[in-house]
């Protein structure tokens, strides 16, 4: 941009609905409307990739593997530091953007925005750290050199209710590590994902490094990639159904997989915590994006002493909150992404009222245009309602009492999820005995926010592999390679 031209708004969902991303080129093309979930009308159209495009972006990124691979890691350092620096100067027009196509309140949005933002900078930095290995043998015979080197040409595929997080978090160490990149964004929320191509070029991406595509046929399309041997890298955050299948696919070629996958997270909250802090991480834990993301408390487990008042306060807490389209400045709660997501959630809470519960604010949609649920306090859960056992996915708190210590582990671990966990306590030792005892990735101790860029994010269980963030995240994109050296 020269100084006389007029500074692009990248708040506007046209300025990112004007065709796929392949090899540096802008490819025109439509088919995929992107829907605004406050108001259930059309922002902007995306182009629907067919075969013929999924292998123009995996020729591209082959195009450019040698030479990102051979760039030196300080110059893929201060591509990505540049990117972030450019991210952070346009985070409100981001911020904007995706409480249009996502829905989420901007407060939520800003808070995706600066997040994902320093994955550019954490994987900048560790860009030129990667780790290297020299040892000798025990039995003395030679040396031990271990080097990592890039895995190759990587698909990326993310999910909608994070849009630029789950991009940067794949894209940051991939770029760090010297692979290069093909981007499938979720349909209903790619013009997040085209405004960060946009960008990537102006930080210096070279052409081909990083490569974004949209479809209607996500099943075809990605087996179509995958089945090309010179794609070595998967890395998927999304539905635990279809990350199963994702694995039958890549396991034909063999293909490395990282799976971030659903999640159940248990919220257990024993008597001696302090309830005002508790409160605020479960606001927190549970209402971050309006209940859609996969950390997202699932199921609250609340101590017998300390559950009646819990219940009170989470009541007070949630029914206070202010629901509304996400790009209005006074909306602390905005819609679900689609209907369907709506319709799911009413089933959930209407088959634990038919089992007993009893909802102590919220527990019906409303009404009107756009896809709307308020926030809800479920108590008297039975253990049997499908909530318990499935992953939510909006603004619904179902309230579980427990009595013991072990009772509470033993209903923690009753998933096949393991993800995330939260623990509140004022007893460290029994958070850190507890925290040990449930299986999960990741666990909260007094704490309803766990993510972070120098973190290890992942799960156990069919909750995943892999992890991304923190030292972790960047060996994700590279193969040991072993030297036996004599001198």
């Amino acid at each position: 941009m020269t100084l006389d031209e007029p500074r692009l708004d990248f708040a506007d969902p046209a300025l990112h609905a004007h065709g796929l991303y392949i090899g540096g080129r802008w490819i025109a093309g439509g088919g995929i409307p992107v829907i605004d979930p406050s108001t259930g009308q059309p922002l902007a159209e995306v182009p629907d990739a067919d075969l013929s495009m999924a292998a123009a972006a995996v020729d591209a990124a082959a195009a450019a593997a040698k030479g990102w691979r051979e760039t030196p890691s300080r110059q893929r350092s201060e591509i990505l530091r540049r990117w972030f620096t450019l991210f952070t100067e346009r985070s409100e027009e981001f911020a904007r953007l995706i409480a249009l196509e996502n829905g989420k309140a901007l407060p939520d949005a800003r808070g995706e925005v600066a997040y994902a933002a320093e994955f550019f900078r954490w994987y900048a930095e560790e860009a030129v750290r990667v780790p290297g290995e020299y040892r000798a043998t025990p039995s003395g015979s030679h040396k031990i050199l271990v080097d990592h080197e890039p895995i190759g040409i990587a698909v990326l595929i993310t999910p909608w209710n994070f849009p630029a997080a789950m991009a940067t978090r794949k894209i940051g160490p991939a770029l760090a590590a010297g692979c290069t990149v093909i981007l499938k964004p979720a349909s209903e929320t790619p013009l997040t994902a085209y405004a960060m191509a946009r960008l990537g070029e102006e930080a210096g991406v070279p052409p081909g490094v990083v490569n974004v595509l949209t479809t209607t046929q996500p099943g075809p399309v990605v087996e179509a990639m995958l089945a090309d041997p010179r794609v070595r890298k998967l890395s998927f955050t999304g539905s635990t159904g279809v990350g199963r299948t994702l694995l039958a696919t890549a396991a034909k070629t063999v293909t490395s997989c990282s799976m971030e996958l659903g999640g159940n997270a248990p919220f257990v909250v024993f008597d001696d915590a302090d309830l005002d802090a508790a409160l605020d991480g479960a606001m927190v834990a549970k209402m971050r994006n309006a209940g859609e993301a996969c950390t997202a408390a699932n199921r609250f487990h609340v101590q017998s002493g300390i559950h009646d008042a819990f219940v009170a306060g989470l009541t007070a807490r949630m029914s206070a909150l202010r629901i509304g389209p996400g790009a209005e400045a006074q909306t602390q709660v905005g819609p679900m992404i689609t209907a369907k997501a709506v319709q799911k959630i009413d089933r959930l809470v209407i088959d634990a009222l038919e089992r007993g519960a009893r909802a102590t604010t919220g527990g019906k949609p409303i009404d009107g245009a756009g896809f709307f649920y308020p926030p809800t306090v479920l108590e008297n859960v039975p253990l049997d309602a499908d909530l318990a056992h499935e992953e939510i996915f909006g603004p619904v708190a179902p309230v579980f009492r427990f009595d013991t210590e072990d009772q509470a582990v033993q209903l923690a671990n009753d998933t096949e999820y393991g993800l995330a966990a939260y623990v509140y306590t004022q007893d460290i030792t029994r958070a850190m005995r507890v925290g040990k005892r449930i299986e999960s990735g990741m666990v909260g101790i007094n704490r309803g926010l766990m993510s972070d860029p120098a973190a290890p994010f992942g799960g156990v269980k069919q909750s995943g592999l892999g992890r991304e963030g923190g030292v972790h995240g960047i060996l994700e994109f590279m193969e040991p390679k072993y030297y036996a050296v004599d001198f």
